[in-house]
């Protein structure tokens, strides 16, 4: 009897304890949408009769024990401030407030939500300096704070953020030198540092951090050697517009002389035996210490270390007392943690083992949107478990997504066809990629079939295809999105029909280089010197040949036919046919073989040579193969080898034989490309 009134009272203690849980939470959000949305515009779905976890308040996801788990507000015109009440959502381990124009102070409180994991403030106006308390949010893994007006130094205490895979300062105010005391961070992968004024040297610490792939640190003022260790970093390290910086090896940078050199690990930003500072010019950051031989500066410091101790002493006692009243509870809500978030192990990871870890912490949002249809992925259904296993690399959620593309903003959407459009999109790394969403109609219907072609796309992997990232397939929006590589130089198509004097005219060289690859990367889909089974592009065009920064050709859309619907692929070969790429004989077979590709290619060369979009006249010409001067590109003003264009027209004549049997094989291709010293 004793024990079941204790049941009983200890049932309602818990369900009351539940409620004011609920209760706190729920004026926490009110708070937050009254400093937020000081106009309430944005905001309306949030009321104080609501409850924040029915579904209806716009941006908030729980969790599966019904606490405010994720607030995810990007892009929604916010005009106001963040409320230190947030620190009332003590669940909360995703914070996105990007892209809306908050002003004012990021709030210390906002250290109290220990099991964050993500914060991005990033694209806003706010101000003032960066909270030294954020250091101690241990759960933390991504920190954008990037594009905003933040002034002061970096704080040192960042450094003991042991679980930060990102942090983006890029573009603010900031001043100082960059703490030493970043590269204690173990799993950091991107740090981007650029368009502040920093100054002082790169901390050789930072350099040696075990599983940094970017570093860019463009335009401040920086100065001293480059640790050697960031030569590893290759393209990942981004150093421009940092008149003082020296080092060998590196491109753009001036050998170092003995007044270069500056101990990395404690920036000395003013230079080696500098005197006379005052102190309101040394940042925080600089961790430096003035000569110290008046007896004014030593009692000063004597008294201020005397002051230190005494309110040290007052801090960690009340500290303390906390902490035992927090025990307690935090050992009771140890279970209420979100379901689907990872703990990241504070030993040091392998690069693998790190990006497996971000990858499957890509946004620990909940999803809401799906409920009855299309779902090829659910269950693993016809999936064996390699498949499956390859899967789970490439699979992102609909939050990435959105998030990426700003809510698929027309800002940031690159261009449309009958089928999909494409965006622009920025990743919770920072890399930049091209979205790709298609419609689920415009998609094989037959799961199977869709699935396997989703598999052909994750297989391919070659330096002149762009690389698939991911993808992810909502049953709610009825689409499907393939992640790509962002190819920054556009497509070949529009470097054609180019007016002298436009400044886009494609060198020589270049017209080369980007010939040699599209057919290297064609070679590969075809299936030689590999061992994998051959795979027929079928819609080869100069618009979908992109350049990367250097002019480096990548062939986009390799085997996403195989995803598509037939009347899909036929609408876009009937574009590709107008514009003279298809080969004579499928308009009487009506099948695709290598030699059709090979045929695209032809005329592409052509393109490249002539330097215009239409040549179906040098085509149905082909025969004359001493020519060719007559259709040169003018805008060379004759910049070229005439060996080398001989070869080309050739090689373009071959491809373009009416009959498929005379036509060499992309191997063949390559293989004479390779020939040619100069081509190389």
């Amino acid at each position: 009897m004793n024990l079941a009134v204790f049941l009983f009272f200890f049932f309602i203690f818990m369900s009351k304890e539940t409620r004011v849980s609920a209760n706190s939470e729920l004026r926490a959000l009110m708070d937050m949408k009254a400093s937020l949305d000081p106009e309430d515009k944005y905001l309306s779905s949030w009321t104080i009769n609501g409850n924040p976890c029915d579904g209806y308040f716009e941006g908030v996801a729980c969790n599966d024990e019904g606490q405010v788990a994720n607030v995810s507000l990007q892009g929604k015109g916010l005009n106001g401030k963040l409320s230190p009440a947030i620190t009332g959502l003590k669940h909360l381990t995703g914070l996105y407030l990007h892209y809306n124009s908050l002003y004012g102070e990021i709030p210390k409180e906002i250290a109290n939500l220990k099991v964050l994991t993500d914060l991005y403030l990033n694209v806003n106006n706010l101000t003032g300096e960066i909270p030294p308390e954020i250091g101690s949010m241990e759960n933390l893994q991504v920190l954008q704070l990037c594009y905003n007006q933040f002034t002061g130094s970096i704080p040192t205490q960042l450094g003991s953020l042991k679980k930060l895979n990102v942090l983006a300062l890029q573009s603010n105010q900031l001043t100082g030198a960059i703490p030493a005391s970043l590269g204690d961070m173990s799993v950091l992968m991107r740090l981007d540092l650029s368009f502040n004024s920093l100054f002082g040297s790169i901390p050789t610490k930072l350099a040696d951090g075990p599983l940094l792939e970017v570093l860019d640190v463009r335009n401040n003022s920086l100065s001293g050697n480059v640790p050697l260790a960031l030569k590893r970093l290759s393209e990942g390290f981004l150093y421009q517009n940092n008149l003082g910086l020296c080092g060998s090896g590196f491109m753009n940078l001036k050998a170092c002389n003995v007044s270069d050199s500056i101990n990395p690990s404690r920036p000395e930003p003013f230079g080696p035996g500098s005197t006379g500072l005052s102190t309101r010019e040394i940042p925080e950051t600089a961790n430096l210490q003035l000569p110290c031989n008046q007896t004014y500066c030593s009692s000063k410091s004597r008294s201020h270390h005397q002051a230190s101790v005494v309110v040290g002493t007052v801090i960690v006692t009340v500290a303390l007392s906390a902490i035992g009243i927090l025990t307690f509870t935090q050992y009771r809500r140890r279970k209420q943690k979100l379901g689907s978030s990872l703990e990241i192990s504070d030993s040091r990871l392998s690069t693998d083992q790190a990006k497996g870890v971000c990858r499957k912490n890509g946004s620990p949002l909940i999803s809401l949107e799906y409920s009855n249809g299309w779902d090829p992925l659910a269950d693993g259904k016809n999936l064996s478990g390699h498949a499956q296993d390859v899967f789970q690399s490439f699979m992102f959620n609909l939050n990435e997504v959105e998030t990426a593309t700003q809510y698929f903003s027309e800002v940031n959407l690159l261009g449309k066809s009958n089928y999909s459009a494409t965006y622009k999109g920025i990743l919770r790394d920072g890399s930049v990629v091209a979205i790709k969403s298609i419609n689920k109609t415009s998609c094989k219907s037959e799961e199977a079939e869709f699935l396997k072609g989703l598999n052909i796309l994750t297989s391919l992997r070659h330096e002149n295809l762009v690389r698939l990232r991911g993808f992810c397939c909502s049953k709610g929006r009825g689409e499907c999105f393939l992640i790509y590589d962002f190819v920054p130089n556009g497509n070949l198509l529009q470097y054609l029909d180019v007016k002298d004097g436009d400044g886009c005219v494609l060198e020589w060289s270049t017209r080369v280089s980007i010939v040699k690859g599209i057919a290297k990367g064609i070679e590969y889909l075809h299936g030689y010197k590999v061992n994998k089974p051959a795979l027929i592009h079928q819609n080869i065009t100069a618009e979908k040949v992109l350049l990367d920064q250097r002019c480096y050709p990548l062939l986009a859309d390799s085997g996403l036919q195989n995803l598509l619907t037939n009347d899909i692929v036929f609408s876009a070969l009937k574009a590709s046919a107008a514009m003279g790429y298809l080969a004579p004989e499928y308009a009487t077979t009506g099948r695709f073989t290598d030699k059709s590709d090979v045929y695209a290619f032809g005329v592409i060369v052509f393109q490249v040579l002539s330097g215009k979009r239409e040549v179906t006249n040098l085509v149905r010409l082909g025969g004359d193969s001493c020519r060719f001067q007559d259709y040169i590109d003018p805008s060379l003003h004759g910049r070229f080898f005439e060996y080398e264009a001989a070869k080309l027209a050739r090689i373009a004549w071959l491809c373009t034989h009416e009959s498929p049997i005379e036509r060499p094989s992309m191997e063949a291709i390559v293989q004479e490309l390779g020939n040619c010293s100069s081509c190389l």
